[in-house]
């Protein structure tokens, strides 16, 4: 039987989050640095194509309905970062934010919520 692949996107604020991350670094430790930290990071996204309910993974209904959370640091990456995200229509999974791990998620929910309104 056929593993059922999801489709992954980024919504506008973590579209925002991942350039500010990738900018941050690069000020703070080298465009080479930062080339390393986007492949982590986009390794981490693309093992959300597996599905929303990854070993690892979070459910975050307390912070937002159907909000669950996955750490950028898993399997040998190293990363400080956290994806936030909810499942969409039509098998797609939908990255609302991408949030360093020391920082409140319930805080940066308002912003979660504003993009569901889309």
């Amino acid at each position: 039987m056929a593993e059922r692949r999801w489709r992954v996107r980024l919504g506008a604020a973590a579209e925002l989050d991942f350039a500010n991350i990738l900018k941050w670094t690069a000020e703070n430790f080298g465009a080479r640095q930062s080339r390393v930290y986007r492949d982590e990071l986009i390794q981490a996204i693309g093992e959300l194509a597996d599905g929303p309910d990854l070993a690892g993974s979070k459910a975050r209904d307390t912070i937002m309905a159907g909000l669950r959370t996955l750490h950028v640091a898993r399997r040998g990456r190293r990363g400080s970062h956290i994806l936030m995200y909810r499942v969409a229509p039509k098998s797609t999974i939908e990255i609302v934010r991408v949030l360093h791990d020391r920082m409140d998620l319930l805080r940066h929910v308002p912003a979660v919520r504003n993009e569901r309104a889309e």
